[in-house]
């Protein structure tokens, strides 16, 4: 949602949230499949604590708290702001209830708009810019919930659907190798409109001359992989990764089944082989580009490539990991106070991943944007863009 007004983004946002909540249960929303997903009730509450904390209290008189007892509750990972309930246990919560967190935001959502007319009559900065970071940080977990209440329902022997809606067939797309001259490249967000501080300064980086593939990898490409024993070939695999691919039993794809249909929000479709291939690993993409004869772009060459003319499904298919480690940009400096949490302290044992995926909100990405998770991480929209 680029220039769009900030009462406006504000509205869209938080109604979003509720549209992607709408279909779940009760007992949908408390679920919690593993350590790194979180319930959707508490992605619920999380984006609500955090316009309580970081923008209400601070910056509306008057404001009392919703429940004094919620922050340790909904606080993520914010040292500076308390303590916390453990991540591993937020499926634990069953109270408060969905209601009560739907509540909750309706509490936040009313003082919001109290506090926003003043606001955009006064030159109070610091507010309205904590208010558009998050609505920024809300798009996050939007497409969490979606990630992680797939994950919940992959462990559920009905495989149940989550939009049972059709799903419609991948357009077919040639490869094409796109070729950059390489050279001084000018990287991370320049000018206007919003962007996550990771994302910045906007600084210069050489990149040798190199091409870059048109499209994503397809479902079919990674079938064939796989027949050609790409899970049983050591030599296609970085060391850590071999050893994930023993350790965790992987033989495909994250929730591919054995009868070769694949488990998605739509529930279990026939493998598209159009479709760009997804719920991969840095390990796994890093061992398809090696079996492919080519690599994984660096995050670098990815940003100076997205505008070259065939460039396909930038942002709206799969999260596409890149050789980058996800590190400060020259001259990066964290934000004070709280908000300096927000993204310097992860910048360690992490990949970046460049573009976006058919979960995330429309308008929230853009060339310059940085997504990152731990290598072994796969229950995202995550695939493969191939380079040479």
């Amino acid at each position: 949602m680029p220039n769009t007004p900030l009462p406006d983004l504000l509205r869209a946002t938080r109604a979003h949230t509720l549209a992607l909540a709408a279909p779940l249960s009760d007992e949908d929303a408390q679920l919690q499949s593993m350590p790194d997903a979180s319930p959707a009730k508490w992605h619920l509450a999380h984006t609500t604590w955090f316009f309580e904390t970081l923008v209400l209290v601070p910056h509306l008189p008057g404001y009392r708290v919703f429940d004094e007892r919620w922050p340790r509750l909904f606080n993520s990972y914010y040292e500076s702001l308390g303590p916390r309930h453990a991540r591993p246990q937020r499926g634990l919560l069953s109270r408060p209830s969905l209601a009560e967190v739907k509540a909750y935001r309706a509490h936040v959502d009313a003082a919001l708009a109290d506090l926003l007319p003043p606001l955009l009559n006064q030159a109070t900065a610091d507010a309205r810019t904590l208010i558009e970071l998050g609505c920024h940080h809300e798009q996050q977990h939007q497409e969490l919930l979606l990630t992680d209440i797939l994950h919940a329902f992959s462990c559920n022997p009905l495989l149940p659907a989550y939009d049972a809606s059709p799903r419609t067939s991948a357009e077919v797309l040639e490869q094409a190798w796109l070729k950059h001259p390489g050279g001084i490249v000018d990287i991370g967000h320049g000018g206007d409109g919003f962007a996550f501080d990771n994302e910045g300064p906007r600084h210069q980086a050489l990149v040798a001359p190199f091409e870059i593939g048109s499209r994503l990898v397809t479902c079919g490409e990674y079938a064939d992989f796989i027949d050609a024993g790409g899970y049983r070939e050591p030599l296609l695999w970085l060391s850590d990764g071999w050893a994930t691919v023993q350790a965790q039993g992987w033989q495909r794809p994250a929730y591919w089944l054995e009868d070769g249909s694949i488990f998605g929000l739509h529930g279990v479709q026939p493998m598209d082989p159009h479709a760009p291939v997804m719920q991969l690993s840095f390990y796994e993409a890093c061992a398809f580009a090696e079996w492919a004869g080519a690599r994984l772009p660096t995050e670098f060459e990815w940003e100076a490539a997205c505008g070259l003319p065939g460039f396909a499904q930038a942002t709206d298919h799969a999260w596409q990991w890149t050789r980058s480690s996800y590190a400060p940009y020259p001259g990066f400096k964290a934000a004070a106070g709280a908000v300096g949490e927000y993204n310097g302290k992860f910048m360690v044992g992490q990949q970046v991943l460049r573009g976006g995926s058919l979960a995330t909100p429309p308008g929230h990405a853009r060339p310059s944007y940085r997504n990152f998770f731990p290598p072994a991480a796969r229950w995202q929209f995550s695939g493969v863009r191939l380079a040479r």
